[in-house]
């Protein structure tokens, strides 16, 4: 099942200046491992645990 990431990259590029390149690598792995997007750049250390939960919180809303 494919997921339209374009609003969540568009906030991690907008409001937390996650470089695209980042955001690139992070999307590859998502599609070997099947895990969400905000997870894997966490795990990747480009995301705090304060920007995964303010990520979250912006998901909630939208």
């Amino acid at each position: 099942m494919a997921h339209d990431y374009t609003p969540l990259i568009r906030f991690l590029q907008d409001e937390l200046s996650v470089p695209p390149t980042s955001i690139k690598l992070a999307l590859q792995q998502c599609r070997e491992d099947l895990g969400p997007l905000p997870m894997v750049l966490w795990q990747q250390g480009v995301l705090t645990l304060q920007q995964l939960e303010r990520i979250f919180d912006w998901m909630e809303m939208a």
